[in-house]
């Protein structure tokens, strides 16, 4: 049985229980298709200046905190390239999309935090991403690190009895090595005890069987390492988009992976799911789960062997689009 206790060392776990928020988060109710029954993340649209990013995290704060759902939100916020700079999230390295730096974000994810707080009594865990996309040539441990300072400025400042500050990484094994990846998050993990949620995707991977390869060279133990094994702060919490299952079989077959070969199960918290994302953007067939559906089979298939039941309500985030014209 996988508990939270048997997880996480006492000060990692006491990191995300915010104001009596328990570090499950358990506050989606199941039952409800809706996007917007569970707390929303967000793909953030990197433009303007500091002042911008900073008007732009309030508005999208003061509307989640309207919403009034205490639970996990991811802000993603592109990929880091190699002059520590950020690109917005969904481009290549030859877009001419703005970059921005560390400041940018800080001031969004500060702005986020004063509008939630402002406009509602909820609590949050509020986990800053970034993806491994390695085209801009970002060094990973230096990147890594870098990132897990800016989670740490951010963390230092935010209002602990409402808001929880964590970092998050979308690491996709079609992105880029698998050296990369585990290099970044061995350097996060080594600059900062708040947890990293591994919003990741298992490309290729197996569902059943006795294989061990996925996309890209990647592996099953590399996909298990950097959602869990890496340390004991790293959590995942899947992407789950497909409506056939398939992502949440795979995610149950790495985590069997991590107890046959010693490691134990995953340390699962949730599932991420694109529904509102999809409803904003074409090219979504059969990958609009929504949040519910998204929990369901990942749970499921967590259950399916004797070896990864778990005892944990697993939770939902539902990502979309933020982009500065949004009228929210």
């Amino acid at each position: 049985m996988r508990r939270w206790d048997r997880w996480l060392p006492q000060a990692v776990a006491a990191l995300v229980t915010v104001a009596g928020l328990a570090p499950s988060l358990a506050s989606t109710t199941a039952g409800d298709d809706a996007a917007s029954a569970v707390p929303t993340s967000h793909y953030v649209v990197l433009s303007g200046d500091n002042e911008a990013a900073d008007a732009l995290g309030y508005q999208s704060g003061c509307t989640d905190g309207r919403v009034g759902r205490t639970g996990l939100r991811v802000l993603f916020f592109g990929t880091q390239e190699k002059d520590g700079r950020i690109r917005p999230p969904g481009t290549v390295v030859a877009t001419p999309a703005i970059r921005v730096g560390p400041d940018w974000v800080a001031h969004a994810a500060a702005g986020w935090i004063r509008g939630f707080t402002q406009c509602g009594q909820a609590n949050a865990v509020l986990a800053l991403g970034v993806n491994n996309k390695s085209d801009g040539g970002a060094d990973p441990a230096t990147a890594g690190t870098a990132w897990a300072r800016l989670v740490n400025q951010v963390g230092a400042a935010a209002p602990p009895s409402r808001v929880a500050v964590t970092g998050a990484l979308d690491g996709e094994p079609s992105w880029s090595p698998a050296s990369w990846a585990t290099s970044w998050v061995k350097a996060y993990t080594s600059a900062s005890n708040r947890l990293l949620y591994a919003a990741n995707s298992a490309d290729g991977c197996p569902t059943a069987g006795q294989a061990e390869t996925c996309s890209n060279g990647w592996t099953v133990g590399d996909v298990y390492q950097v959602s869990t094994g890496a340390a004991p702060s790293v959590v995942a919490l899947p992407q789950i988009y497909r409506t056939d299952g398939t992502q949440a079989r795979q995610w149950g077959y790495i985590s069997q992976w991590g107890v046959q070969h010693g490691g134990g199960p995953l340390r699962v918290v949730g599932a991420l799911s694109q529904q509102a994302a999809c409803r904003q953007q074409p090219g979504c067939a059969r990958t609009d789960n929504s949040p519910d559906a998204a929990r369901q089979q990942l749970s499921q298939a967590l259950d399916n062997g004797p070896t990864t039941s778990h005892d944990t309500t697993l939770v939902s985030t539902d990502v979309d689009w933020l982009r500065p014209t949004d009228p929210r």
